[in-house]
């Protein structure tokens, strides 16, 4: 995690969001479950982004020309890490206005 942090401006920004968004969802759940679950979508999107970067990295490892997989497989990361925002976004409403 400590080299997430120092090489990847991504996971950066989003454990910042985590410091914001735990404690607001131990504040704002009105059950554990309800709270389990709000802080479980912030460390999803984490895990996605460390497996993100770890994917981008072993790409470039290989290479920095331009290929059509390499390209693929790193927009199918960036594109999984959207999705987990999304995930997140979802639950967050869900909670909130429920």
């Amino acid at each position: 995690m400590i080299s997430a942090y120092r090489h990847e401006a991504a996971f950066r920004q989003e454990i910042w969001a985590a410091f914001v968004l735990i404690p607001a969802a131990i504040t704002l759940g009105d059950t554990w479950l309800e709270t389990a679950v709000m802080v479980s979508t912030v460390l999803l999107v984490l895990i996605v982004e460390l497996l993100n970067s770890a994917l981008e990295a072993v790409v470039d490892r290989f290479g920095e020309e331009l290929h059509e997989l390499s390209g693929r497989a790193k927009d199918m990361g960036s594109a999984a890490v959207l999705l987990s925002i999304v995930v997140l976004v979802i639950v967050w409403l869900a909670v909130l206005l429920n």
